[in-house]
């Protein structure tokens, strides 16, 4: 699933959690705005674009639902969610390709290291959904081409 509008949703504000909010925690806020936003729950004597704004916001926080409640979903736009703040906060360091970076048999990642002495870390799981790598150090990024 991909996640076009990362720019413009931070799913996880809509539920009012934070990334780091349990599956427990996520659920619990999401029922909380859902039955506030319902429509069964609004009043009939409300304008008809409170209604409208209402329902919207509705929809918003059961789409964020859909998203952070898999487990799958939720890694996928974690995964892309960071990538484009590391976009938007940082620029490329350098281009590397995982063949420049060594292997860690026993963590099961590659790493490389960085100028300042640190290390950008990739588990092998994450090698096809991640371009952009920081460093554990410091601010600086690859991009794994």
């Amino acid at each position: 699933m991909a996640f076009e509008d990362i720019p413009k949703k931070d799913w996880y504000s809509i539920l009012g959690a934070e990334p780091c909010d349990s599956l427990k925690e996520l659920k619990r806020k999401y029922q909380r705005l859902i039955l506030l936003y319902h429509p069964d729950k609004q009043s009939t004597d409300v304008p008809a674009g409170e209604a409208e704004a209402r329902m919207q916001r509705f929809i918003e926080i059961d789409r964020a639902w859909k998203i952070l409640g898999n487990e799958e979903t939720k890694k996928e736009y974690d995964l892309q969610r960071r990538e484009y703040e590391l976009e938007q906060g940082c620029p490329v360091d350098t281009q590397i390709s995982l063949e420049d970076m060594t292997w860690n048999h026993n963590d099961r990642c590659y790493s490389f290291t960085c100028r300042c002495g640190g290390k950008y870390t990739v588990s092998k799981n994450e090698v096809e959904d991640v371009s952009l790598v920081s460093c554990d150090t410091c601010s600086l990024v690859i991009e794994i081409i």
